[in-house]
């Protein structure tokens, strides 16, 4: 042994043992990696042969930091392939490749257990997910069967004490809740104020014996709340024409706001399904009906108006919800009008495919040549929205050829074999037509004839006609099926237009635009075919009237049906109370009761002067709650009635004529609803036209007109003025001349 090795074994003969441990550590990595030549360090050895002296093994790393040129045998031991060059190297490799591939099929089969494991639990949670859903389901199902059973057997009860409750002490639960189907209630912006046009209903106070829960779908302030108090307690002054007077009516009316309001703002609920999930709101309608007659008036009603009759044991004043929409659907509608035998537009009804749109729309062209204009209507929409239009006969190339062989064969042209002719061609004609001019009304909701076209073919839609003239009139009536079987019409008008012809802004009440028993016939038939299906409560129905061309008589078309408690019934019922007034159903006349004649004392003299002539008791109304403007948000409401005071924008409450507002919306207050009363329409119609000019330069500046539909109602109330200026002319015209005949 050399000399150093020897001064270093006596140096470290305490510890010896742990070095030659260690130095057989060093020898064995040397020796599988083939490091020829590694020189050590004896003191870092000794060091770690302490430090490590109860460890098992040393790893690499620590056993390199004794070698001296530790850079030359590091980089020798990392080359590839290094640690299977010493002795046993094919050994050594062997067992390496056989691990290397047990590891590699041991993990391949474990991870092929894991995914087999997780796609199990998937299966596993998923079918109890659909166990439980398919149990909810049934229990819903069941719930549902439940609720609508014992809707029935409260109406059954409601319909025999109808007699009784009608002329009781009773409480109205009004709910004026828009349940349509989840994706029309989706694409109506402002859902929640669009269902809270209805505050008016609170009018039904004018009846002493009711008291009204307003359940409203938005948050009211109390600026508006101190508006229609101070509006309800003008009953006593409306009453007795003394401006003096005034009564309390907040112990007969209550808003309550349902809780869930605040908890599903986006959701786009209805407000009989936000009604239902708020607790709070029905244990306060429990409390204030208990021991009381009461019933619920809903708007247009949903299963959940079910729940909520059933949480509070109540009866509601509607038909069932599946006839409600059923018949409120475009299609349903015709059937009953068609079993009602009314006049209606030629028209086809319940079309679901391509082939059947095609076929239809070429046999009523066929049968109908003098007809230009071809409606295309969505079953399930409402308010004008679901509409599509098309000049068909403009663009039909073969129309002048149709038009003479029509001509030839005279009244045998409604004979099939007549038309096949003409049939076969326009069918040719009518998709390209359609392709390339049909247009939605409503572009904001169907923006292109495609995207409407999806909806009418997957929904179900009718077809129908215009009237062949440009001179037409809308009208709705309200009416009411009373449980004990009663008929009655409720309020009448005439529409007027706004953003577009097909749907209803307003209505000049009362109807002046056809013959009331012509009206009365109609609205009878139809009361009562609806009653023969098994409908009570409010609905309306869309009229239009025209002089036909051909035969110079007046028509009257009945074009759309909705079982719901409509925005100008709730507006009338404002009218009403405001003037004490009441609608003749038989002559369409509207009347308030005369004014109380004041007790003077009147001189000698004046018994010799002329009598005077008798007030005026005929009233007539504009109303709308379809007024927007962008601008409004601007002026608190407050600010809004003194500017309409500094205008003379006012009711009169002793000769019953004037403007009143209804507030819709409490907190970003664009939009309104108004009322115009006066002693003749042409005045009712201009004071309208002037609130809203006078409005809406107040309220705008020229570099912010904000959007508003203001200018396309005055312009449609000056045709309308124009309209019945001619016939006063005519009529006057008429009298002249048949005074000279006498």
């Amino acid at each position: 042994m050399a000399a150093d090795f020897l001064a270093f074994k006596q140096h470290y003969c305490l510890s010896w043992g742990s070095i030659v441990s260690m130095l057989k550590h060093l020898e064995r990595m040397l020796t599988e990696y083939a490091v020829p030549v590694a020189f050590i360090n004896g003191d870092k050895l000794a060091d770690l042969a302490l430090e490590l002296e109860l460890d098992n093994r040393p790893s690499i790393d620590e056993l390199l930091v004794v070698i001296v040129n530790r850079e030359d045998v590091e980089a020798l031991m990392k080359r590839p392939g290094r640690r299977y060059m010493g002795i046993n190297g094919d050994h050594v490799a062997a067992t390496k490749i056989q691990a290397t591939w047990r590891r590699y099929v041991e993990r391949k089969n474990y991870l092929e257990f894991r995914r087999l494991r997780w796609a199990s639990g998937v299966i596993a949670i998923t079918w109890i997910m659909n166990v439980k859903i398919a149990q909810v389901r049934k229990q819903l199902k069941r719930t549902r069967a439940d609720e609508l059973e014992s809707f029935r057997r409260r109406t059954k009860t409601f319909c025999t004490q109808w007699n009784r409750i009608k002329y009781s002490k009773r409480v109205l639960i009004h709910v004026p809740s828009l349940g349509y189907a989840q994706p029309i209630r989706d694409s109506i912006k402002d859902f929640g104020i669009r269902q809270n046009t209805q505050m008016s209903r609170l009018c039904d106070l004018k009846d002493p014996n009711v008291d009204v829960i307003y359940i409203s779908p938005v948050p009211v302030n109390d600026e508006t709340i101190q508006y229609y108090g101070k509006l309800l307690g003008l009953k006593a002054a409306i009453d007795t024409g003394n401006v003096q007077d005034h009564i309390d009516f907040s112990e007969r009316y209550k808003i309550i706001v349902p809780e869930a309001v605040k908890s599903f703002p986006t959701h786009r609920m209805c407000l009989a399904t936000h009604l239902k999930y708020s607790t709070k709101a029905l244990r306060r309608i429990k409390s204030l009906i208990k021991g009381r007659d009461a019933y619920i008036v809903p708007g247009m009603v949903h299963k959940d108006d079910l729940s909520v009759a059933s949480i509070l044991d109540l009866p509601m004043l509607c038909t069932e919800p599946d006839i409600a929409h059923l018949y409120s659907s475009k299609s349903g509608s015709k059937r009953v009008f068609s079993s009602a035998n009314v006049v209606i537009p030629p028209s086809e009804y319940d079309i679901y495919s391509m082939s059947q749109l095609y076929e239809s729309l070429s046999q009523l062209v066929t049968e109908n040549l003098d007809v230009r204009t071809w409606l295309f209507k969505l079953d399930e929409e409402f308010d004008g929205r679901g509409i599509a239009y098309c000049h068909v006969t403009d663009h039909l190339k073969c129309y002048a050829w149709a038009a003479k062989e029509a001509k030839r064969y005279g009244d045998k042209w409604s004979k099939k074999w007549a038309q096949e002719p003409a049939f076969m061609k326009i069918q040719t004609e009518v998709p390209d037509i359609l392709e390339n001019y049909a247009t939605p009304v409503k572009t904001k909701v169907y923006p292109t004839w495609e995207t409407f076209l999806d909806a009418f073919l997957s929904k179900g839609g009718v077809i129908e006609a215009c009237p062949p003239t440009d001179n037409v009139t809308a009208l709705t009536v309200d009416m009411l099926i009373e449980p004990n079987g009663k008929i009655s019409i409720l309020s009448l008008g005439d529409q007027i237009h706004a953003e577009t012809e097909y749907g209803c802004w307003g209505l000049s009440v009362p109807q002046s635009s056809v013959d009331s028993s012509q009206l009365n016939d109609a609205c009878h038939r139809i009361g009562e075919a609806c009653k023969a299906r098994a409908v009570i409560g409010h609905f309306s129905v869309d009229f239009v009237t025209f002089i036909d061309p051909k035969t110079e008589d007046q028509s009257l078309w009945a074009v759309d049906l909705t079982m719901t408690y409509s925005d100008t019934l709730a507006t009338f019922k404002l009218l009403q109370f405001v003037t004490n007034g009441k609608l003749d159903p038989v002559n369409h006349v509207f009347d308030i009761p005369p004014p109380k004649k004041e007790t003077k004392r009147r001189r000698p003299k004046a018994k010799m002067m002329e009598e005077e002539l008798p007030p005026i008791t005929n009233r007539f109304a504009v109303l709308s709650s379809k007024l927007h403007h962008t601008n409004l948000a601007v002026v608190h409401y407050s600010v809004f009635f003194q500017m309409c005071r500094a205008h003379g924008i006012g009711y009169d409450i002793k000769e019953k004529q004037g403007t009143v507002f209804t507030l819709i919306d409490s907190f970003n207050r664009e939009n309104l609803g108004m009322i115009t009363v006066a002693d003749s329409l042409q005045g009712a119609l201009t004071t309208f036209s002037r609130n809203l000019s006078v409005i809406h330069q107040e309220i705008s500046a020229p570099n912010m007109q904000g959007n508003t539909n203001f200018k396309a109602v005055i312009d449609d109330v000056d045709g309308i003025l124009g309209t019945t200026s001619e016939n006063a002319e005519e009529q006057e015209k008429a009298k002249d001349g048949s005074q000279h005949m006498e």
